[in-house]
């Protein structure tokens, strides 16, 4: 009997975190914040601030300042955050980094031989090795046949290039990338395996402008290592070594001198990142006292806070209260940016948006009901029921969260209300025992 069973689809589940639906801070062209846009929902003054902070990141115009975003818990503080990153986009990280321009003298075409010639074994015995690479590289403008060293094979293989493949290669280093495969290969298929490529213009070998996106702690990593020769003695010294020093103050301002000398040639420019705190108060007055420093040095990163408290004590200290918890001499560098509490309407439509975003179907009277949560406890509680309540829908057989099984979440997962009332009430009775 021949059996027949289900082949499962190839589509990827992706896990919804707590901001998978924020998109971007949802300005519109006149840089004013739409009322709802891109997954956010009211904080229009400080969507609008976040606004001006991403032009002046973007002017390079943001050094040795900081922001602190300042509200209460679930106004929106980390999704204003993740917006600034995405508006940002890839090209500026959450870590500084610096772009390293070099002129190198590469080769770049299509493949049209690959060719190993093999010799007898310098160390003797039977086998042979690869003592030369026959290549043939093919642009607009023409052909050329080049004789490489062996390396140079084992790094075309480690790219698993063949003929018909675009190639890029730096003569000075060996360093090989497979760019794509040559167009000339394509076939009149609507869907391909391979990415295919035009053919490389101009001649074969060529000096290219080539910038390396590293962070800095790249070079001091690399620094970092011990540098010895290759000889036997060398060799069996390095055994006897740690893999890597600690990377030191002094080697980070040597680093630094060379980086910045590579600025000041224009061989490199630095992209400052953005480092994001939540929950700022936390810090210790050490901490503090670094970022202090640290937003003074001219590669410093864009420095994004965020806190939910008012007046509160230091930590590290015992009776220096400040501003958010933070210390007065870092407050005066940050631009604060406030953070106003949801409204019923604004509540409702963002418990909307969660429950698209999840892909789960509501009645109108359990929604209600949830964003009454919202107004009455949090938002953040009334977003955490969703998830459970839809449970308890597909195990009563219904396509929708009904109000039935946002009660029955309530019961069965409390706020932090009725959580401090449980609390108190046993410490009383403890003590009416002990008295």
């Amino acid at each position: 009997m021949v059996q027949i069973k289900d082949v499962k689809g190839n589509t990827r589940d992706h896990r919804t975190a707590t901001h998978t639906h924020i998109k971007g801070l949802g300005l519109g062209e006149d840089d004013f914040a739409e009322k709802q846009s891109e997954g956010f929902v009211g904080q229009t003054v400080a969507r609008e601030a976040c606004g001006i902070i991403v032009d002046l990141i973007r002017a390079k115009k943001m050094s040795g300042r900081a922001v602190l975003l300042a509200g209460g818990p679930g106004t929106g503080k980390t999704a204003l955050a993740l917006a600034i990153s995405h508006e940002l986009g890839t090209k500026v990280p959450f870590c500084p980094m610096v772009g390293i321009r070099e002129m190198k003298d590469v080769l770049e075409g299509e493949v049209t031989e690959l060719t190993p010639e093999e010799a007898e074994n310098p160390l003797g015995g039977y086998g042979r090795t690869i003592s030369t690479l026959v290549i043939g590289i093919k642009t607009t403008r023409g052909t050329k046949k080049l004789r490489l060293d062996p390396s140079v094979y084992e790094a075309l293989q480690r790219e698993r290039v063949t003929v018909g493949d675009v190639i890029y290669l730096e003569q000075t280093t060996g360093a090989c990338k497979r760019v794509g495969r040559s167009d000339a290969y394509a076939t009149e298929f609507d869907l391909e395996a391979e990415e295919y490529v035009p053919i490389p213009k101009g001649a074969v070998h060529k000096r290219k402008e080539i910038v390396q996106d590293v962070t800095l702690h790249d070079p001091d990593f690399a620094n970092s290592r011990p540098q010895d020769g290759q000889d036997m003695m060398s060799m069996m010294g390095q055994l006897m070594k740690p893999k890597m020093t600690d990377i030191t103050d002094k080697l980070r301002e040597e680093i630094n001198k060379v980086v910045n000398r590579y600025i000041d040639q224009g061989v490199a420019e630095i992209v400052p990142g953005v480092l994001f705190i939540d929950e700022a108060h936390m810090l210790d007055i050490e901490c503090f006292t670094y970022l202090n420093r640290a937003l003074e040095s001219t590669m410093s990163p864009i420095v994004i806070l965020a806190s939910n408290r008012g007046m509160c004590t230091i930590h590290g200290t015992e009776d220096i209260v400040a501003a958010h918890g933070i210390p007065p001499d870092l407050l005066a560098r940050l631009l604060i940016i406030p953070t106003n509490a949801y409204d019923a309407d604004e509540i409702k439509r963002i418990i909307q948006i969660r429950v698209k975003t999840e892909g789960l179907a509501i009645t109108e009277p359990a929604l209600e009901k949830i964003a009454e949560h919202g107004i009455q406890t949090s938002l953040r509680y009334a977003l955490q029921l969703l998830t459970p309540a839809s449970i308890l829908a597909h195990v009563s057989r219904r396509h929708e969260i009904d109000v039935l099984d946002v009660g029955k979440c309530e019961d069965l997962f409390i706020d932090t209300r009725r959580s401090a009332a449980i609390a108190n009430g046993a410490n009383s009775g403890e003590n009416k025992l002990l008295s």
